[in-house]
């Protein structure tokens, strides 16, 4: 007999699903078949069963926050059981014990926290039993009965677990070590809140702060051009005046307005016609930044969204592993592409890009190679394809945007002349126009780029033509600060460890990027800097607040505030994951540098200086005796739902990323913690009376949809 323990219930089940089971209480019973001629036991962990233990079980001393207890230093790590999950912990021992299983098959998620969850739990069952791997990038049945039968050999992903062993411990060291000792050297100062600072969400609201305060300090200066309206014959175009240097904006208007007065009505040739004709190769597919990138471009979804959409998408077995850092796949997937693709031709959304003027990209190597796939290869839809029109809206923009791509990169490169042309006006004032030209519109039929399309198209011109500046004005303009960033920029700089890139260069960022955090973690540190009220956003940008800029201020530049120092950081741990590098050298370097972080802090501290920012307003919320309340079991990881004081949610995002979340108010009503309790207990509320929408008034029941794995009304018979 054997156990395969999942990371989550949901996907335990679906695990299970190919095989003939009985469902017991915390497990279910494979029956015997092809795979498993014994049979089996599919069990699994409610995300994190074990958590870091906090400072006061290694000292009492160290319970109580304050500076003669700094720095906080294990020797080493201990783990303790949630106590909710407490009851689950023992299932899985007890199956794990059973002496009729010989074996123990690792099923969580495939990457680094998976491997953690799963290892973490059979290592403290105290159970010493050969140990196997299933390894998936998609869930249809195919490739679970698939995995199933090419399970890896533990020490394969080992390495991966060291990895996330070594990540979880050092953010543990950093964070309690600087989150204490800034909170209380800031206290001092008047400001009674926690300031939580941590290995990698710091330096992303340094990042921040650091745009904020170019905005803050850029002058606004104003600026004229010159615009001509140019005939020729019977051809039209407008042209900017341009200097020597290529400048187009004067700071002096009355220098403008004499020259448009010159110009106006004056002989005008053309004096030169460029055109240089670019090609552009269809988009790489997408790895999980790209992809969270593109959604808040396009729809504002905030990073967290699409990756729980995705998730669902994954758990639906209609996208593969949705957290991917590749852009390529192997050629073992390539060769499933045109199956996959007769199969989207057939749907009203995506017949009309069919027969594909490349049938296969299995030769193309920017698309296919071994070599630039990681642990998963790149995003893409699985042959277990449905119609679009069948998902719900966010799922259906999400799997449209994986579709397209794929798509994409089945056709022709598109190709532009971008053509500037030369006017002199009276043989001296040069005038300067750019247009450009769709020759071949290649894949951005499929997929129309997001950009502005700012060049006009030109009439044809060649050199020495001549007519008039029929018409010259003046145009005012001013110069404009750096724009904040939108949530989906937070991701590509943080993969970039600061260096902004467009859409254009995207492709461009290495595998290796020494980012800041993994493609899993990225979502999750913007929420976190939303939860800790260090950043707002409003109309998907970017706002840090006064408690950002104070905790940036004080950390002034130290490397906890360092994207670049801390991306560094990132490569060592990946290292480690690769096997290339050691976690206790890594360890003995984190241990220095919480030792440096407090006594750097305490050193600055009287050289502080918050000028221009309202201290007085940064204290702690105060926190009513209902927060922490448990209300239920999470319908979609088995944590537990509770009070979070702005809302409810499940006490495993933190650890598991859980999404689950219930609104304080609805639609103009405040939810009770009652009503709470009586959703998650039967799945249903009492009727709520008042609701407002669009201007009008209903009651409803609010109803947890199994199916969708969302809530949704149920309106009350008359």
């Amino acid at each position: 007999m054997k156990v395969i323990i999942a990371e989550k219930p949901d996907q335990g089940a679906t695990l299970a699903s190919i095989f003939q089971t009985k469902k017991r209480q915390g497990y279910i019973e494979i029956l015997p078949n092809d795979l498993f001629p014994d049979g089996a036991y599919m069990t699994w962990a409610i995300g994190h069963l074990f958590q870091l233990a906090p400072p006061e079980r290694y000292r009492p001393e160290w319970k109580r926050w304050t500076l003669n207890t700094l720095p906080i230093v294990p020797e080493r790590f201990e783990y303790e059981i949630e106590k909710a999950k407490a009851k689950q912990f023992q299932v899985i021992k007890e199956l794990l014990r059973k002496p009729e299983v010989t074996e123990i098959i690792h099923a969580g998620d495939a990457g680094r926290e998976g491997e953690l969850i799963v290892r973490n739990v059979i290592r403290l069952s105290g159970v010493n039993k050969p140990i196997r791997r299933l390894w998936l990038s998609s869930l249809t049945p195919k490739a679970i009965a698939e995995g199933f039968r090419r399970l890896l050999d533990e020490q394969t992903t080992r390495p991966l677990y060291e990895e996330a062993y070594a990540r979880a411990c050092a953010d543990w060291l950093v964070g309690m070590n600087a989150s204490r000792v800034y909170s209380l050297l800031l206290k001092e100062r008047g400001m009674n809140d926690v300031f939580s600072v941590g290995r990698v969400q710091t330096p992303t609201l340094a990042l921040i702060v650091r745009r904020e305060r170019e905005i803050e300090q850029f002058r606004s200066e104003p600026f004229w051009e010159v615009i001509a309206s140019f005939v020729i014959g019977d051809k039209r175009y407008e042209g900017k005046w341009t200097d020597e240097n290529g400048q187009t904006r004067l700071k002096d208007e009355e220098m403008a307005k004499r020259i448009a007065a010159f110009c106006r009505g004056k002989r005008a040739e053309v004096a030169d016609v460029r055109t240089e004709r670019k090609t552009y190769q269809p988009p790489l597919l997408f790895n999980l930044s790209t992809l969270q990138a593109t959604a808040n471009k396009l729809y504002r979804f905030s990073p967290k969204k699409t990756l729980d959409v995705l998730q669902s998408l994954y758990q639906k077995g209609i996208v593969s592993y949705p957290r991917s850092d590749s852009m390529h796949v192997t050629r073992g997937e390539a060769e499933t592409f045109p199956a996959i693709l007769q199969k989207l031709s057939s749907f009203p959304a995506y017949a009309s890009y069919f027969p594909l003027p490349r049938p296969s990209i299995l030769q193309n190597k920017r698309y296919v190679n071994e070599k630039k796939v990681t642990d998963h290869y790149a995003i893409i839809p699985t042959e277990q394809v449905v119609d679009p029109e069948k998902l719900s809206a966010d799922e259906r923009n999400v799997y449209d945007l994986v579709v397209r791509r794929l798509i994409a990169a089945h056709h022709q490169a598109a190709v532009m002349d971008y053509t500037t042309v030369t006017t002199l006006v009276d043989g001296r004032a040069r005038f300067v126009s750019k247009g450009r030209q769709v020759v071949d519109e290649g894949w951005r039929t499929v997929i129309r780029p997001h950009e502005e399309e700012k060049d006009a198209v030109l009439p044809p011109l060649e050199r020495g033509e001549a007519g008039e500046a029929a018409a010259v004005k003046v145009k005012e303009g001013k110069t404009e600060p750096p724009k904040r960033y939108t949530e989906g920029e937070l991701i590509t700089l943080m993969k970039t460890a600061g260096t902004f890139l467009d859409d254009e260069e995207l492709e461009k960022v290495l595998a290796k990027t020494e980012g800041l955090g993994t493609e899993a973690t990225r979502a999750a540190i913007i929420t976190m800097l939303k939860e800790r009220k260090y950043i707002e956003v409003k109309n998907n940008l970017v706002y840090p607040t006064d408690k950002a800029k104070v905790l940036i201020e004080a950390l002034g530049g130290t490397i906890l505030a360092s994207p670049e120092m801390t991306a560094k950081w990132e490569q060592r741990l990946s290292e480690i994951g690769e096997g290339t590098a050691s976690p206790a050298a890594f360890m003995e370097q984190v241990k220095k540098l919480a030792q440096k972080v407090v006594a750097d802090a305490i050193a600055a501290a009287p050289a502080w200086n918050f000028n221009g920012v309202d201290t007085a307003s940064i204290q702690r919320t105060r926190t009513k005796k209902t927060i922490g309340e448990k209300l239920g079991p999470c319908p979609l990881c088995g944590g537990t739902v509770i009070d979070k004081g702005t809302l409810y949610g499940c006490d495993q995002y933190a650890k598991t990323k859980c999404s689950f979340t219930i609104a304080k108010r609805i639609l103009g009503k405040s939810i009770s913690a009652a009503n709470v309790k009586k959703l998650l207990a039967k799945g249903k509320t009492n009727v709520i009376k008042g609701f407002k929408k669009g201007g009008k008034t209903f009651d409803a029941v609010l109803v947890w949809d199994e199916n969708e794995k969302k809530l949704s009304f149920q309106f009350p018979k008359r």
